[in-house]
């Protein structure tokens, strides 16, 4: 976690997950990137016209604007030993941050969500979302500003061994830098029974397979995934929720969904995520 990058809209929010990047990358002697992209000018579209085309000073002007801004922020939150590097591009926030990331080899993306509700999260969604859908790094998604230390993360498990190898190391990692304990977690759900007993044996079985320290094995029955995660997390004072994700675009992720979304979108404690990359790869 020593290259961050923070989308950045200047917003409460956004302010939040730079403060906290801040905190990261004094633990970890990193870099924060903040990145602010803005909108096309109204009728200047990259369809109807590139961005050189647009008026000179336009573009200046807007450059001098989000300097203000980006002076404002760090001078007002900084820590001597973190480098800050603040960028502005144009274009469509959620392309422009998935190029970032892999242009400035960023390793963890921290971003502010106010999460949605209703229609307009099923068919829209957020940027956030989208990020946290097809990054190929992690991505730490908060509601505000957390000082709390990180103690206990909770990892809900399917026991898919064979596809979860790179989410684990990731997940171990975080372990490893917070100092923390892991909690894996099972849902039994009214379409998904096991018995506690052999879940139990599950859990340590895929813990000793990874050789996971410091870990508890949890099972909780719950009308589905998204509620038994929230109210376990809850249960437990945990810090951070830690799942995969899903590349799935369109049609399919509507009607497949994401449990990581919809725990992302609905919980207001840290929620860290990372995209199956077997998931990403089959979708391209």
């Amino acid at each position: 976690m020593k290259i961050i990058l923070v989308p950045c809209d200047f917003s409460q929010l956004a302010i939040d997950a730079y403060r906290y990047a801040l905190d990261i990358a004094s633990q970890s002697k990193g870099v924060v990137h903040l990145l602010h992209v803005a909108e096309y000018p109204v009728g200047r579209e990259p369809i109807l016209t590139s961005i050189a085309e647009m008026e000179e000073n336009l573009i200046q002007d807007i450059h001098a604007k989000i300097a203000i801004e980006f002076d404002k922020i760090t001078s007002l939150y900084f820590n001597e030993n973190v480098t800050v590097i603040s960028e502005m591009e144009f274009g469509i926030p959620s392309k422009k941050i998935l190029n970032y990331i892999l242009d400035h080899s960023i390793d963890l993306v921290v971003m502010g969500s106010h999460g949605t509700r209703g229609l307009h999260e099923l068919l829209i969604g957020s940027n956030a979302e989208k990020i946290v859908r097809t990054a190929s790094v992690p991505v730490l998604v908060l509601k505000n500003y957390f000082q709390t230390p990180i103690k206990n993360i909770v990892f809900p498990n399917t026991f898919d061994i064979e596809f979860q190898e790179d989410l684990v190391v990731q997940i171990m990692a975080l372990q490893d830098f917070f100092n923390a304990q892991i909690h894996l977690l099972w849902i039994n759900t009214p379409f998904n029974l096991i018995s506690e007993s052999v879940i139990h044996t599950k859990l340590k079985d895929f813990a000793s397979h990874y050789s996971i320290k410091n870990y508890t094995t949890n099972v909780i029955s719950s009308r589905n995934e998204e509620g038994g995660i929230l109210n376990f997390a809850k249960s437990v004072g945990s810090d951070l929720i830690a799942m995969g994700t899903h590349g799935r675009k369109g049609i399919k992720h509507l009607l497949l969904g994401s449990v990581a979304e919809d725990v992302m979108n609905h919980s207001d404690i840290l929620i860290w995520t990372y995209a199956l990359q077997n998931e990403l790869t089959n979708e391209n």
